[in-house]
C-alpha cells in the first residue's frame, strides 16, 4: 500500500497538479516511495518550454452567435500566465498534454503564422472582417518578448489596413504602439484589456505570470493617450472571490482613460472545473464552499453553463443583479457607448514581392 501525495501549489504556476487530459487512457499520481519530504525547496522547478507549431493556417472560424467576430488568430497554444479559470486549458488535452501545468509550462508558438496569413489574406475570395487576436490564450504571453510573432501578425494586418480587435492582460502590448497608433487613426484596432481584481495577491495566486493590476491599468492609459480606442474586461467575475471589486474595477478603467467596459461571468468547462476546485481547496480554503454555491446558484445547480446566450452571463438571481450592478456602473462611468466603429473598405492586398501590377 502506497500513500499517494497530494496536489501542491507551486510558486509562480496557477495550476494545482498535473491532471490528466479528457482523452487520456492512462494517468499517474505521485507517491511516497519513503524519500519524499514535506519541504517545498524539494520540488522542482518548473521550467517552460517553447516548441514551434507548424500550423498550416492560422486564422480559425466561428459562428457562436454570443461572439462579435467571425474569425480570430492565436499565436501561441498554452498561455504561461497561468489563470486558473482559463477556457481554453482543455484545447490542451487535444496535444495528449494536461490541461494544468501543462497549458502553463509547454508553450506551442505558430512561426510561420505572418507567412500563412498573408498567404489566407490574399486568396481571391477573402472578405475583410474584423480579426480577433489573442482570444483564447493571450497573444502577448512571455514567450512573445523574444519571439515576437504577434508583432509579425500585426505587420502584415497593418500592410493589409485588415481591421483587428486585440485581447490582452499584458502590459507588453505597448511596444507595439507604433504599428497600433497608425492603425488606430485609420480606423482599424480596437483593443481590450483584461482587468480581473485590483488585489495585487489576489491576482498573484489567480494569474501568477501576467501583469499586476496597475500595469495594465497603465497600458490602458498609454494606449488611450496614444489615440487607441481601448476598454476593459472585468473578466471573469467570479461570485464570492472578485465580484465585490466590479465597480472599482469599472471606475479605474473609466480614470485610466478607456472609452468601453465589459464582463463575463467565469465559465469552468471540462477539466477546468475540477482544476478550479482543487485551487480554491489551496489558496481559499474558508471561502471555498460558498464561491462554488454561488456559480452553481448562476448555472442552474451546475459550475458550468455552455448553452449560447447563457454562457457568459450566466441565470438566476445572483447573476442578474450582477448584471445590474455592471450596467449601472457603465452608465455612471460613462462606458456605456460602443467602440468606434471598424473601417473594413480601406482593406487592399499590397503587391505580392515579385508581383506583378494590375492593368486596372
Amino acid at each position: 500500500m502506497v500513500d499517494i501525495l497530494p496536489d501542491r501549489a507551486q510558486k509562480g504556476r496557477g495550476a494545482v497538479g498535473r491532471p490528466a487530459g479528457r482523452f487520456e487512457a492512462q494517468w499517474a499520481v505521485p507517491v511516497d516511495d519513503g524519500w519524499w519530504r514535506d519541504e517545498d525547496e524539494d520540488m522542482p522547478r518548473l521550467r517552460t518550454t517553447l516548441t514551434a507549431d507548424a500550423a498550416r493556417t492560422v486564422i480559425s472560424r466561428n459562428t457562436s452567435p454570443d461572439i462579435p467576430f467571425d474569425r480570430s488568430i492565436n499565436p501561441y497554444r498554452g498561455c504561461e500566465h497561468g489563470c486558473i479559470y482559463c477556457f481554453a486549458r482543455p484545447t490542451h488535452s487535444y496535444l495528449n498534454l494536461s490541461p494544468g501545468l501543462d497549458f502553463e509550462t509547454k508553450i506551442f508558438f505558430k512561426d510561420q503564422a505572418a507567412e500563412r496569413l498573408e498567404a489566407e489574406l490574399r486568396k481571391p475570395g477573402y472578405s475583410c472582417a474584423p480579426m480577433a487576436l489573442g482570444v483564447n490564450t493571450d497573444a502577448y504571453q512571455p514567450a512573445e518578448e523574444n519571439l515576437r510573432v504577434t508583432r509579425s501578425v500585426l505587420e502584415v494586418l497593418r500592410a493589409f489596413n485588415h481591421p483587428v480587435s486585440i485581447i490582452t492582460k499584458s502590459a507588453r502590448i505597448l511596444r507595439d504602439l507604433d504599428i497600433l497608433a497608425p492603425m488606430a487613426a485609420d480606423g482599424l484596432v480596437h483593443v481590450m484589456v483584461s482587468v480581473t481584481t485590483l488585489d495585487g495577491e489576489l491576482a498573484r495566486r489567480m494569474e501568477p505570470r501576467a501583469a499586476a493590476p496597475r500595469k495594465r491599468l497603465a497600458a490602458v492609459k498609454a494606449l488611450s493617450d496614444a489615440g487607441v480606442p481601448v476598454g476593459v474586461l472585468a473578466s471573469p467575475m467570479i461570485p464570492g472571490l472578485n465580484d465585490a471589486e466590479l465597480e472599482r474595477i469599472i471606475a479605474a478603467a473609466a480614470e485610466a482613460g478607456a472609452c468601453q467596459a465589459g464582463y463575463i461571468l467565469i465559465r469552468l468547462p471540462y477539466e477546468v472545473k475540477e482544476m478550479f476546485e482543487a485551487w480554491l481547496a489551496a489558496h481559499y480554503p474558508d471561502r471555498a464552499g460558498r464561491v462554488l454555491s454561488l456559480i452553481r446558484q448562476c448555472r442552474a445547480g451546475a459550475l458550468n453553463e455552455s448553452q449560447f446566450g447563457r454562457r457568459m452571463v450566466g441565470t438566476g438571481p445572483y447573476a442578474r443583479l450582477l448584471q445590474q450592478r455592471f450596467h449601472r456602473a457603465l452608465k455612471r462611468h460613462g462606458l456605456d457607448k460602443p467602440m468606434p466603429d471598424f473601417d473594413c473598405d480601406k482593406f487592399l492586398k499590397p503587391l505580392a514581392q515579385g508581383g506583378q501590377l494590375a492593368l486596372f
